[in-house]
């Protein structure tokens, strides 16, 4: 990576390291701001999987009547778990907040080391500003007496006071000079331990944003595996309710609500076997066969001409069969 830091932070008020320490320390602070901002998602996660863990309870307390009753299981399940990824990811979120935190502690070691290896570059940049000042005054000073005393030449001063003024010039020009060698000197120092601190902030910020992008990435994963989880309970919601069909519901009710499958009136009657001996006997009495009573004739007037005709055909025609078939062969006998 190019030294953006080492060609950026000079100036004539030499002001670079000031800013690129400072910067260092807002490292700190970004990483404390990233940490409230995931505990302030991780409590938004609780607070929705909360809500959701209620809602599935309610899910349970709808009513169980009626063939829709079924859907409301479907409902229940599917909430629950939705409930159960989001407390997931605030757990993880959790846990990544604390990872953060054993980072920033590691941030402030680190401050305090850089603070103790950069202490002579802040003396070079306390240098060159001194001196720096120094020598600006210095130069300002040898312009007026320069000034001056040409202006007492120009004037027709007396020569006591051209020399006085040169004097002074001479003693000015002096200063200036040293001011400029010393300026040199404390330059080279300043230029070279700026350029080897800048680098190290550079570095410092390097690993720093790194270490960040890290700590997004992890964030960004955790968050991704959760909505794939969630997205997983939605397909299964989809394909539940796709198996729910109409008629499942409606054979769920019947078989679980159902009365009965036996109708009114269809249990079978069970008819008396005819005999010879019972004709024979029926045959005899047929002189001594009673009216039927009240009751029979009421309870006959109810029957409809459908079971009056199945009335006769069983029970009436077999007996006139074999009554017939009786009478011939009487007459074979008397013949």
């Amino acid at each position: 990576m190019m030294a953006y830091f080492v060609e950026n932070f000079w100036g004539e008020r030499n002001n670079g390291f000031d800013v690129l320490y400072h910067n260092m320390k807002h490292g700190h602070l970004s990483t404390k701001d990233l940490a409230e901002f995931i505990r302030e998602r991780a409590t938004i996660e609780e607070a929705y999987s909360r809500s959701m863990t209620k809602l599935a309870k309610s899910a349970g307390n709808y009513t169980q009547l009626g063939t829709f009753a079924p859907v409301w299981d479907v409902f229940k399940t599917s909430t629950e778990k939705l409930a159960s990824c989001h407390l997931d990811l605030m757990r993880r979120l959790q846990e990544l907040i604390k990872d953060i935190h054993k980072y920033g502690d590691e941030q402030i070691k680190t401050y305090k080391k850089t603070k103790d290896d950069v202490s002579g570059t802040l003396e070079a940049v306390q240098n060159i500003q001194r001196i720096t000042q120094a020598l600006q005054k210095s130069k300002e000073s040898y312009n007026a007496k320069w000034v001056e005393q040409e202006r007492l030449k120009k004037e027709g001063a007396t020569q006591r006071e051209v020399d006085k003024a040169a004097v002074k010039t001479k003693k000015a020009t002096d200063t200036y000079k040293l001011y400029v060698e010393k300026y040199a000197v404390v330059k080279s120092g300043f230029e070279q331990k700026m350029t080897e601190t800048a680098q190290k902030f550079q570095d410092i910020e390097e690993t720093h944003l790194l270490h960040m992008k890290e700590i997004i990435e992890s964030l960004s994963n955790t968050i991704k595996e959760i909505h794939l989880q969630i997205g997983e309970v939605h397909e299964e919601f989809i394909n539940n309710m796709t198996n729910t069909t109409v008629e499942s519901l409606i054979q769920k009710f019947a078989e679980s609500k159902g009365t009965g499958k036996e109708r009114p009136g269809t249990k079978a009657r069970k008819r008396k076997p005819f005999g010879l001996s019972g004709i024979m006997k029926k045959e005899k009495d047929t002189e001594s066969v009673e009216c039927p009573d009240t009751d029979s004739v009421v309870r006959l007037s109810h029957w409809s001409e459908t079971q009056l005709d199945l009335m006769c055909c069983v029970y009436f025609l077999p007996c006139l069969f074999w009554s017939l078939h009786l009478k011939k062969i009487i007459q074979q006998i008397h013949l």
